[in-house]
């Protein structure tokens, strides 16, 4: 069934402050910093205008035309713990590469689930309260819902297969008067399916229990708009109300997942269009924990490799792999399985404060 697109319009220019205690950044605020910069390893032609900072266990900075999305944030420092379900926590194993006070000004929070490794308490404390975050429909409920003494205000849920326009709000975006004919950066956002836990009487009994939060993945597809597509008038003001004209480049992140069928279902919805990049969640994450593996309820090297083969992006970047100690499948699992499929130069490994640039096609 189709659904219509929501829009949402970010200004780089008048964002809102990522925290409580924070006022309205009048710039872009400190560096991210950078240990290591790699590009596309099949060959770069050094005109990369995009990137992603990995901070460590699924949380990155995906930074395009002045806007910065900060997915699934996760702040806390080795030693620390957080609670995954009745009777299960995790201790983290690693830092992570800048603090949250320290990150540049924000744009909006991309969160695949409720979960603290995700979105740990400091975070959500901190957050401040009109601040945009793109979620699931059972996350929203958490954080926006009327249990909430002190709720969030700007919580936008998608569903699967369900789309939302960022629209990307500049003093230069083009005109539509003197017979202007530029073209707006924007970004589609689409919930993709996402299994946390095994079909089964497992999923019957978490369905029951509600112990494992639902999941999503999601396509980033980066692109440019007509201004007339976006709906503006001569003062750059208008509805937003267009579609994406050209899409430059596509990021799959697959969230908390396991290989499972419902993911067959995003090559057909992509008709045959090119993923540029993936960000796959991997780690093989147990419950209760690697000494008592009961369930698995992320991918595992071995699932890693079958989900590059589904999508078959251009680049694949591994994370959300060492940090906690429900971690089972080690990174060098997956290594030796991309190696035994000679895959070598389609992936890319980064260390916590290393960063990946891109090109956006189009511009």
């Amino acid at each position: 069934m189709m659904t219509s697109i929501r829009h949402l319009h970010l200004n780089p220019l008048k964002r809102q402050p990522l925290l409580k205690d924070q006022p309205a950044p009048d710039e872009d605020g400190p560096k991210l910093p950078v240990k290591k910069i790699h590009t596309n390893p099949q060959g770069s032609e050094g005109n990369e205008d995009a990137s992603i900072y990995f901070i460590g266990t699924a949380t990155t900075v995906i930074e395009w035309q002045g806007l910065r999305i900060l997915t699934d944030p996760n702040f806390l420092h080795a030693g620390d713990h957080v609670h995954l379900g009745p009777g299960v926590t995790a201790q983290r194993k690693t830092d992570p590469a800048v603090d949250l006070r320290e990150l540049p000004a924000i744009d909006c929070i991309l969160l695949s689930h409720y979960h603290e490794d995700h979105f740990d308490r400091l975070v959500e404390d901190s957050l401040n309260r009109s601040f945009d975050i793109i979620t699931t429909p059972h996350a929203k409920t958490c954080l926006a819902g009327g249990s909430k003494a002190d709720p969030f205000r700007r919580v936008h849920d998608l569903g699967f297969f369900e789309s939302m326009m960022l629209h990307v709000d500049r003093k230069d975006t083009p005109p539509l008067h003197a017979g202007g004919h530029g073209k707006a950066p924007v970004v589609k956002v689409t919930g993709m399916p996402g299994k946390h836990v095994p079909p089964g009487p497992l999923a019957a009994a978490n369905d029951l229990l509600k112990a494992v939060p639902p999941t999503n993945g999601w396509l980033l597809e980066l692109g440019y708009s007509s201004t007339a597509a976006t709906g503006r008038d001569g003062n750059g003001n208008g509805n937003g109300n267009g579609d994406i004209i050209n899409v430059g480049y596509r990021v799959y992140i697959s969230g908390d997942t396991l290989f499972v069928n419902e993911l067959k279902g995003i090559p057909k919805w992509l008709k045959n269009e090119k993923v540029d990049l993936m960000l796959a969640h991997l780690g093989g994450t147990t419950i209760p924990g690697p000494a008592l593996p009961l369930v698995m309820v992320t991918m595992d090297a071995k699932q890693g490799v079958k989900l590059m083969r589904l999508i078959n992006p251009g680049v694949t970047i591994p994370i959300h792999y060492d940090d906690y100690s429900v971690f089972l499948s080690p990174l060098a699992d997956f290594k030796e399985k991309v190696e035994e499929e000679g895959w070598d130069d389609r992936v890319v490994y980064l260390d916590r404060g290393e960063e990946y640039r891109f090109k956006v096609r189009g511009n």
